[in-house]
């Protein structure tokens, strides 16, 4: 959420020029909520990677087998995503009720 709550803040004066030309806030919001998915999307396949990673290199240096469910890869993926988006709902609501005029003040 603190990420997404930056990107709001930098590019105010984006969303202020957006809506000045007519950008309806369910199009600002989604703009945002987008950007959330696919950052929470790329932190989810990024961490499932490191856990193949783990699981290719652990039975090296251990004496114990690593079973991987490719369930369980898709369930962290989506959950990564759902959480990405379930935080950055608010981030994205705050950047649609900008109104025009103060965020381009702001800029």
């Amino acid at each position: 959420m603190n990420i997404m709550l930056v990107s709001v803040t930098e590019r105010i004066g984006e969303i202020g020029l957006r809506k000045a030309l007519g950008a309806r806030p369910a199009l600002i919001r989604r703009q945002f909520l987008v950007e959330a998915s696919v950052l929470g999307l790329a932190g989810g396949m990024l961490g499932v990677a490191f856990g193949i990673l783990g699981a290719v290199l652990l039975p090296r240096f251990a004496s114990s087998r690593v079973i991987l469910s490719a369930t369980a890869s898709a369930g962290a993926i989506a959950m990564a995503v759902g959480i990405a988006v379930l935080f950055g709902v608010y981030p994205a609501s705050r950047a649609a009720r900008l109104a025009p005029i103060d965020a381009l003040r702001n800029e």
